[in-house]
């Protein structure tokens, strides 16, 4: 389930970054939109790293 929110937020992070980009290429960028994009995928990063330092957790096994 990790892998599957991280791809997740890894695909929402260069949705953000191709949004800010294209943004950007308009002949008058909309600059609070941009910085709302910014934030977002600033947050976004900071998930990722977050999931990414977190260890892996295993199958449980129970003893008998």
């Amino acid at each position: 389930m990790q892998n599957a929110h991280l791809s997740a937020l890894e695909v929402k992070h260069a949705d953000l970054d191709l949004r800010i980009a294209e943004e950007n290429q308009r002949p008058h960028p909309d600059e609070s939109l941009i910085s709302r994009l910014k934030k977002e995928k600033l947050k976004v990063k900071e998930a990722i790293v977050g999931l990414r330092s977190q260890p892996e957790k295993g199958p449980i096994h129970g003893g008998a």
